[in-house]
């Protein structure tokens, strides 16, 4: 295929000195608000079928920005790590009739042993077998496939759980370096019953090596009922 795409910064607030966990809620909001316009707006090439967004915050998690920063990269392709979610979910539907996120969500508000934060529209938990340690996803609680979907109460509620979750891992962690990701339907099929949008946050804590470059396996020495305990218990 020919080398086609789009490759942006966006940049989260004028202060150099500022963090993403720092920020007024407002501005939160706003840099949620700069994800939706810029997907909604690469959405009308039609070369593009999948919009990738993601922030890597320090030196060891990738960053080559001090400048707080996000980033977004169009792509002429489904990422084969977002199709095998994809597929993953579809075979769950077509077998329960269920989105299988909204069984994850439903069973862990049960158990209670990894959610990190609850809002009224979001869960943020640390997923049953995270490849990191400190693994947080957060999902809205409702079925929702796309990002570029939500309300304004929605991106409101998202804005204050995520600067919630990030101010729970700067105090438990000493300020690691992190990445989070965005996993999104494709834009070609936003709307649909099997995928639910969500946030996947990792703070780097360890190397990935040979093992995990050479199996797939990944080892985390932190199981995920400790870890959500240890930010729940966090005081802001």
């Amino acid at each position: 295929m020919n080398g086609i795409g789009a490759h942006e910064v966006i940049i989260e607030s004028p202060d150099h000195n500022a963090t993403l966990a720092a920020l007024p809620q407002q501005a939160m909001e706003e840099v949620l608000w700069a994800y939706r316009d810029r997907m909604e707006d690469l959405k009308k090439d039609r070369r593009f079928h999948y919009t990738l967004i993601f922030k890597n915050e320090g030196l060891a998690a990738g960053a080559t920005l001090e400048h707080t920063h996000s980033q977004l990269i169009a792509l002429p392709i489904v990422p084969i790590q977002v199709q095998e979610e994809l597929d993953g979910c579809k075979r769950h539907y077509d077998l329960k009739e269920r989105c299988i996120f909204c069984d994850i969500i439903r069973q862990e508000i049960q158990s209670g042993s990894r959610v990190v934060f609850e809002s009224s529209l979001f869960i943020a938990l640390a997923p049953y077998a995270p490849r990191f340690p400190f693994e947080t996803w957060i999902m809205p609680k409702q079925h929702m496939s796309c990002y570029a979907s939500a309300t304004n109460e929605e991106y409101r509620d998202l804005a204050a759980l995520l600067q919630n979750v990030l101010r729970r891992i700067d105090q438990a962690l000493s300020y690691p370096p992190y990445n989070y990701i965005i996993h999104t339907s494709p834009l070609r099929e936003e709307n649909n019953d099997y995928y639910h949008w969500h946030i996947e946050l990792m703070p780097k804590l360890k190397n990935v090596a040979g093992f995990e470059w050479g199996s797939g396996f990944y080892i985390n020495p932190t199981p995920p009922e400790e870890a959500a305990k240890f930010l729940r218990d966090i005081k802001l």
